[in-house]
């Protein structure tokens, strides 16, 4: 597939990476808006393309007293205002068979979570949906098992297809990326690095994911040079605040800096 197989989205011709960027939960109306508006900004100044990304459901808790959402039909309908609102497309995961055609009516990208892309039944639904499909790799899978997913998405008709990288689970309570996956699985479809995915720390003993926010630019800067077709970056205005993996988002007011600079590195690579 090409950047050009994704409606809405702008600035395919400046050879930069492009950006799946949001927040990791939607919570309302306006705080999906007001990062938008942001991004949106940003990424036009710098020429990134750029799909906005929320899930309309958090299926994956390790507590049954964490925020799930806020109700799956209105969540996807603010992802829907979004993409009307700012003219740009759209990513949210989805966790059941049921959901991929739901999702599908409000959504341009369709995205399996790390922990069910080998659900054979869920990646098919999706890739049968005729939208784009982002895999994500399992924490637990090798670089060249992504092959065998990308394969269920082709196999059922549907070339439009993107691996995400989210790292790699080191012990129980850390994820490392293993930045020699990048060219391997690049020979199966295009791939995005998940930067803030990757710096989790997950399993504690609080039933609360942790994270190294402060890493970001060091990963992302290492998957730029690596020639990633794409990055996979969440923000909040108020990552404390935020209602889901505030522990390794980014500030939004941090957002333009690290793109700025990132932006500048893929210049420098494309010279070579």
């Amino acid at each position: 597939m090409t950047l050009k197989d994704v409606p809405k989205l702008k600035h395919t011709e400046s050879n930069n990476f492009f950006l799946l960027c949001g927040p990791c939960a939607i919570e309302g109306e306006d705080m999906a808006l007001r990062i938008a508006e942001k991004v949106v900004s940003i990424t036009n100044n710098l020429k990134i393309p750029y799909v906005f990304k929320g899930s309309f459901k958090k299926a994956n808790r390790s507590r049954i007293d964490s925020f799930t959402g806020i109700g799956d039909e209105k969540a996807l309908k603010i992802l829907n205002k979004v993409s009307e609102t700012f003219d740009i497309p759209t990513v949210t995961d989805i966790h059941e068979i049921s959901d991929a055609a739901m999702a599908a009516e409000y959504v341009d990208v369709l995205q399996i979570p790390a922990f069910l892309v080998r659900q054979t039944d869920l990646v098919v639904a999706a890739a049968e949906t005729g939208k784009v499909v982002n895999l994500k790799k399992g924490q637990f899978m090798s670089p060249e098992a992504m092959k065998h997913a990308v394969q269920k998405v082709k196999d059922s008709g549907n070339d439009k297809v993107w691996i995400t990288d989210r790292g790699t689970m080191f012990g129980y309570q850390d994820m490392i990326v293993d930045f020699r996956g990048i060219p391997t699985m690049k020979q199966y479809a295009p791939v995005v690095l998940d930067v803030t995915h990757s710096l989790q720390q997950p399993n504690q003993k609080a039933g609360v994911t942790g994270g190294r926010p402060d890493m970001i630019e060091t990963i992302a800067r290492a998957g730029v040079v690596n020639n990633v077709d794409g990055l996979f970056i969440e923000t909040h205005f108020d990552p404390a605040n935020a209602k889901s993996d505030g522990a390794n988002m980014l500030h939004l007011d941090n957002l333009e800096a690290l793109l700025t600079h990132l932006t500048a590195i893929r210049n420098t690579i494309n010279t070579f």
